[in-house]
């Protein structure tokens, strides 16, 4: 789980793929930082609400949990960003799809 903000930080400013449900920022780490995947979510004010960003952000961390195992390479940062009034109300299978397509593009 990314929870500092420079890692974040790092993140953004590498590879990236936006899709209608999800903006999804990867970077691959240097040898000399830890191993494994690492994950972070992220929805700011303009997604709404207190109510409306958690909703969003446990649809991104179900998303995550669903797609990353799989398509999810391994010394990978990847921070899944909310989109405005999208993520919190998108079908669930065409969030999938979304992450799904955003993974396999960030990867070539």
């Amino acid at each position: 789980m990314l929870t500092k903000r420079a890692d974040f930080i790092r993140a953004s400013s590498a590879r990236r793929f936006a899709t209608p449900g999800i903006h999804l920022q990867a970077r691959k780490r240097g040898a000399d930082e830890v191993s494994g995947m690492r994950v972070g979510f992220t929805c700011s004010k303009k997604v709404g609400n207190a109510v409306a960003r958690n909703r969003a952000k446990r649809r991104l961390r179900a998303v995550a949990r669903a797609v990353l195992p799989e398509l999810g390479r391994d010394g990978w940062d990847y921070v899944l960003v909310g989109r405005k009034d999208i993520t919190a109300s998108l079908p669930f299978d065409q969030l999938l799809a979304d992450m799904r397509r955003a993974v396999r593009k960030v990867h070539t």
